[in-house]
C-alpha cells in the first residue's frame, strides 16, 4: 500500500469533509489494524478518516498533500519508524496534532515521542470510545499521555532540566497568574483542576493556556510543561 488517500478523497473522505469534522490520516504498517481504527475514528461522527499510511514515507507524504488535523502515527513501522516520522512532520507542518499509537507502555518511546513533537500517546488496547475522545481532546490544544506513565514522564523533564539554563527572556512576557498555571500544567494538571486550585473560572484557565501557547511560540501542553521544567519554573519535587 502507498496512499491510499486519493481513493478515500473520491467518496468524500478525503478534503472536502464537513466543516468542522476533525480530519485524520492513520499511519500503521498492519491494514486490518487501519480498517478498525478507520471505523472507531468515525464512530461518533466528530472527526473523519481522510488517508491512511503504512510507513513513515509514506505519512510525511500524505500529510503534505492533505495537511490532516490530527495523525494516529503507529510507533513501530518499517522504512521510517513512527518516532522519527512525528519529528519530521512536527517540523515541516507543528499546527498537525501527532498520537502516537503502541502496543507497549514503553517510557523510552513515551519520551522520545513527546520531544519528537509529539501532542499524546495512546496505548492500542484502549476503548474506542476513549480513543475518538483522546482525538477530540488533542485536536482541542490538550495532551493525551497515559496516567501511569505521566509522572514518570515529568521526572525525566525534570531531571533534564537541571542541566540546563534558565532565564529564557520569552517566561518574562508571562503574566504572573499564566506563570501559575503553567506551574500547573507542567504538573499534569488538567483545566478543571487548575481551576480549582486557584479559584477561578475552567473557561478562564483554558484562555490563560491559549495565551501561554502564543506567547511561548509552543504548540500543545506538552510542550509547555518541557518549557516549565526546562527553565526550572517547576521544583524538582513538584
Amino acid at each position: 500500500m502507498t496512499d491510499v488517500a486519493g481513493a478515500m478523497d473520491d467518496d468524500g473522505g478525503g478534503p472536502g469533509a464537513p466543516s468542522g469534522v476533525i480530519r485524520v490520516v492513520i499511519a500503521d504498517d498492519h491494514a486490518l489494524y487501519r480498517q478498525g481504527m478507520a471505523v472507531v475514528v468515525e464512530l461518533d461522527g466528530a472527526a473523519r478518516v481522510v488517508g491512511q499510511a503504512s510507513n513513515g514515507e509514506e505519512v510525511l507524504a500524505v500529510c503534505a498533500r492533505l495537511h490532516p488535523d490530527v495523525v494516529l502515527m503507529d510507533v513501530r513501522m518499517p522504512v521510517v519508524g513512527g518516532i522519527e516520522a512525528a519529528a519530521r512532520l512536527h517540523a515541516a507542518d507543528p499546527g498537525i496534532r501527532i498520537l502516537m499509537l503502541t502496543m507497549s507502555d514503553d517510557e523510552g518511546d513515551l519520551f522520545e515521542a513527546i520531544k519528537a513533537g509529539a501532542s499524546g500517546y495512546l496505548l492500542k488496547d484502549l476503548p474506542g470510545e476513549e480513543v475518538a475522545d483522546a482525538i477530540r481532546r488533542v485536536h482541542d490544544g490538550q495532551a493525551i499521555i497515559p496516567p501511569g506513565m505521566a509522572a514518570t514522564l515529568l521526572q525525566e523533564f525534570s531531571r533534564l532540566s537541571q542541566a540546563d539554563e534558565p532565564g529564557d527572556p520569552a517566561a518574562t512576557h508571562l503574566t504572573d497568574r499564566e506563570v501559575e498555571v503553567l506551574r500547573l500544567v507542567a504538573r499534569g494538571m488538567v483545566n478543571r483542576e487548575i481551576a480549582d486550585t486557584l479559584g477561578i473560572a475552567e473557561n478562564t484557565v483554558k484562555n490563560h493556556v491559549r495565551s501561554i501557547l502564543e506567547k511561548l511560540h509552543l504548540h500543545s501542553r506538552v510542550e509547555a510543561a518541557v518549557y516549565a521544567h526546562q527553565q526550572r519554573l517547576v521544583p524538582p519535587d513538584g
